[in-house]
């Protein structure tokens, strides 16, 4: 007889472990992922061929009685010992089971009250919405699959709730971590996601973001970088870029760096929406960009290697990374929501994430109805603290020996959005870092442009002086001007193109993202820097249920909202688009 043992790890055979990935992989729809539910055989080690094993993890143990006393329908379960929920779907002798966890930011699912039917559940940070029956989300529609859980029966006829576990990739050819010299490893914070990182005699640098806006002219740099910082991406053996958004690829930042070394090595993973799609509309010219696979090392000499990992969320785009020198690793997270689907090593020697938040448009760009001042002012301080509570929470089940919040040194600096800057707060990362520490032993570091952490005195002695170099007394570190002029002539010359005089274009841009089956109406009104109606601007409606462009509002009951928008130009490079101000989240403003 099995006892209940509620957290062991155990082997999977080999045909069990075929089963096993081909229902565990998130890439497979939930319709397709097989219901194992059988009795539990004999469990034998399953090797690849690294010598890793396939293994599954018990979560939960139902006793006889309590498997039969399942309700039909949807089920809230906890694993009292852990702490840990679930919810199991019952239909007749049918069932379906997930960890209770939202796939986009890990919140807590509930009963949804609107649901008639029995199948669906709301998730209670953003309303996200999931069909148990199916396992997909249906708000908002069209998006993602839950990662389902095996149910098995034991020999006494109880239920085991099972999570298959495949090969850590990084756990291939493992290294155990030598000695570090003072000095061999130091990571140099430059500004926003951008770090110049020394391994041996190496140099690797994140993500330059170093001059000019990005999103258009709505962002600009918080910090000051250091007044070497194209000095310092020249000499880089290698940077990474992980994903196409422009306050990581910033092409007047790259446009510097190629007219001195056009030739310079730059890794980006192999997602569906290439990170340089646009490099040729750009004009900038690099020579030796490098797409890599998810979750291969790439080794650059015999201490060092990186490997690049997709995001849970966003694969399409998103990516993160992991860097090893030594057997030292590593982890950058980046603006992963829910990185390599929450499967990340745990006891890193250094680990970087974003913290900020207030990278969305809503709901600050919304007006009517609920939308007050108010509500908004409670809103955004409601969803900062969920981002800081998820942060510390991911960082105490990682313990890495040292962490440090960064991507997120961003301000909306020009003066027509004054209104933005001071409504959309942001984290402070020592809020953050304060809350890690009262939950954990996690050393953490705010960085300063300049400053220059040096990992082997960190990992040796935390409390060392010269394990943190600040940068020199006087250095400049918050930028209190910024070059407007040269980005918003550009950007004002892209109005006058000649697909804006033409009306059709709305209808052609919402037809191309797609976006509908969502009971949503909105109305977007042109216009100018101060939110007055633009005169002879675009007024009309979306009805995002059939994708339509009604003269009137709808006559069945439907959420409603107005949103502002101001005319913009938007050039990534000089690729051309129309940029609905504050719009990111294309009608969804649940999300």
């Amino acid at each position: 007889m099995l006892l209940s043992v509620f957290l062991i790890l155990a082997p999977l055979p080999p045909s069990r472990a075929i089963a096993a990935i081909r229902a565990w992989s998130p890439a497979m729809p939930a319709s397709r992922r097989t219901n194992l539910i059988r009795p539990l055989a004999s469990r034998k080690p399953f090797f690849t061929s690294h010598s890793i094993e396939q293994t599954t993890e018990i979560l939960l143990h139902l006793s006889p009685d309590e498997a039969a006393n399942l309700k039909e329908g949807i089920n809230f379960l906890r694993n009292k010992k852990t702490g840990k929920d679930y919810i199991l779907y019952k239909n007749k002798s049918r069932l379906r089971a997930c960890k209770n966890m939202c796939k986009h930011q890990g919140g807590l699912f509930i009963k949804d009250i609107e649901d008639f039917d029995g199948r669906s559940v709301r998730c209670t940070k953003h309303n996200w919405k999931l069909d148990v029956s199916s396992m997909k989300y249906i708000n908002p529609p069209g998006s993602f699959c839950q990662d389902e859980l095996v149910v098995e029966m034991d020999e006494g006829n109880g239920l085991l709730l099972l999570e298959l576990n495949p090969p850590n990739p990084w756990d291939s050819e493992p290294r155990s971590p030598e000695d570090l010299a003072y000095g061999e490893v130091q990571v140099t914070y430059l500004t926003h996601a951008c770090m110049d990182l020394k391994l041996g005699d190496k140099r690797m640098v994140f993500d330059p973001w170093l001059t000019g806006p990005a999103f258009a002219r709505g962002w600009w740099l918080l910090h000051e970088p250091p007044s070497d910082w194209l000095e310092r991406l020249c000499r880089a053996d290698l940077i990474y870029i992980s994903h196409m958004h422009s306050d990581h690829l910033s092409y007047p930042t790259l446009k510097k760096l190629a007219g001195r070394r056009p030739d310079i090595p730059i890794y980006v993973g192999n997602t569906e929406r290439p990170v340089f799609w646009n490099l040729n509309q750009s004009g900038v010219q690099l020579t030796n960009i490098k797409v890599v696979p998810f979750g291969i090392w790439q080794q650059v000499d015999k201490n060092l290697r990186f490997m690049i990992l997709m995001d849970g969320v966003h694969p399409e785009m998103d990516t993160c990374i992991i860097v090893e020198y030594k057997g030292h690793k590593i982890l950058n997270t980046v603006d992963c929501t829910r990185p390599n689907g929450g499967r990340l090593p745990g006891k890193v020697a250094l680990m970087m994430s974003d913290f900020a938040g207030g990278a969305s448009g809503f709901p600050m760009t919304f007006s009517g109805g609920k939308f007050t001042e108010e509500w908004k002012a409670q809103f955004i301080k409601t969803e900062r603290r969920k981002l800081l509570n998820y942060k510390a929470r991911l960082v105490k089940d990682l313990q890495p020996r040292i962490y440090c919040p960064f991507a997120g040194y961003f301000v909306e600096s020009h003066p027509s959005d004054k209104y933005i800057k001071e409504t959309n707060i942001k984290n402070d990362p020592n809020e953050l870092n304060n809350l890690i520490k009262k939950n954990s032993d996690v050393v953490t570091w705010t960085p300063r442009p300049g400053a220059t952490l040096d990992l082997g005195r960190m990992l040796k002695d935390p409390t060392d002086s010269k394990g943190i170099i600040e940068p020199p007394e006087g250095t400049k570190i918050y930028k209190d001007s910024w070059d407007f002029g040269p980005y918003l002539k550009i950007l004002n010359a892209s109005i006058e193109d000649e697909i804006f005089r033409h009306s059709s274009w709305i209808k052609e841009y919402y037809t191309w993202a797609g976006f509908k089956d969502y009971n949503l109406v909105v109305r977007m009104i042109e216009t100018d820097e101060d939110f007055s109606p633009f005169p002879g601007g675009y007024d009309y409606l979306v009805d995002f249920l059939d994708l339509s462009f009604p003269k009137e509002r709808p006559s069945r009951e439907h959420p409603y909202e107005e949103l502002p928008c101001q005319e913009l130009g938007f050039i990534e490079g000089k690729g051309l688009n129309r940029l609905v101000k504050g719009f990111m989240l294309y009608g969804r403003p649940d999300t």
